[in-house]
């Protein structure tokens, strides 16, 4: 049976204990959640499941916990990112031991080289390792916009079942989009983003990775059943809820960068019950008073009500 990685597939988030271990039961709690909203498969150790911050120890036991917790209910993509080629091959090896349908993998970084070099690094992948391969095109943290050519010459050449898009270049996605057909459509083609998939869906996304969707992930599949039945009022209207949301990560003050991203996405699942705490890893410090307040009036706001005080979210990290 050949598994399809359509429809909304969201990069789900690492919990920690207040003493930074993997939180196993508040994982298992996520991973059900999202399961029993409708979700299309499941995407681990991306950026906000903190694949960078993670020892290949820790990615091993996420990868453990993650295939033992979906228990075969979805497909499951694991994030093998790492600075060069074997590093990365290493991690698939590893990921693919473990039981993933499919591995996900940038450009290399850290000792950047030129297309050439991105290409054969894509290619060797493959041929290491026997599960569907999707690109990460995400230029904010490896410096590279993956060209649109590259890709589908990629895909057409079976080294590449898909693109997961990060690089809020909604008019390469748009043309990565139309040189995908023209070419037979040999890559799946999912966006990363969180406010404006329902243009991603009308320019022709065969999915979404939206990390909010750890945050409230029911919205994301209605929205894609939607654009499925051709029914794009709908789509909007979702995604101007969607939206209104992800303010989350704009009202905090003093924190930037991952620690305001996924610390609201965090911040927001602890407010909400889902987490025990919204500890971050190391460097990273968790969201903490006024900032946890300022996420939880977003909730509110959007008729999503706290179960738990601000101040026993903030608690929750020492």
């Amino acid at each position: 049976m050949t598994t399809t990685f359509r429809g909304v597939i969201p990069p789900v988030v690492t919990p920690l204990t207040a003493e930074r271990e993997l939180d196993r039961a508040s994982f298992k709690r996520s991973i059900d959640r999202l399961i029993d909203a409708g979700v299309n498969g499941l995407f681990f150790l991306g950026s906000s499941g903190e694949v960078a911050f993670s020892t290949d120890e820790r990615r091993r036991e996420i990868i453990e916990a993650a295939i033992e917790f979906v228990a075969g209910r979805v497909p499951v993509l694991v994030g093998c990112i790492d600075t060069e080629t074997d590093r990365v091959i290493e991690h698939a090896k590893v990921a693919k031991e473990l039981g993933a349908d499919a591995i996900v993998a940038t450009a290399p970084f850290y000792a950047l080289g030129g297309l050439p070099e991105i290409e054969n690094h894509f290619r060797l992948i493959h041929e290491a390792v026997d599960l569907p391969l999707f690109a990460y095109d995400i230029p904010v943290c490896v410096h590279v916009k993956l060209p649109g050519d590259l890709l589908v010459r990629l895909g057409l050449d079976g080294v590449l079942a898909g693109v997961k898009d990060s690089s809020n270049d909604d008019v390469a996605f748009r043309f990565l989009v139309d040189d995908n057909n023209k070419a037979g459509h040999p890559l799946t083609l999912l966006t990363g983003q969180e406010v404006v998939v329902d243009g991603a869906y009308m320019a022709g996304a065969d999915g979404s990775v939206p990390g909010l969707g750890n945050v409230e992930c029911t919205g994301y599949v209605r929205m894609w059943q939607a654009c499925e039945a051709g029914d794009w009022a709908t789509v909007r209207a979702e995604q101007d809820k969607l939206a209104a949301l992800m303010r989350i990560v704009t009202v905090t003050s003093g924190v930037s960068g991952f620690g305001a991203g996924v610390g609201a996405f965090k911040t927001a699942m602890a407010l909400l019950g889902v987490f025990d705490t919204n500890q971050m890893p190391n460097p990273v410090q968790a969201l903490q008073g006024e900032n946890v307040e300022a996420v939880a009036a977003v909730l509110r706001e959007c008729g999503l009500e706290p179960v738990r005080t601000p101040e026993e979210v903030t608690n929750s990290t020492h």
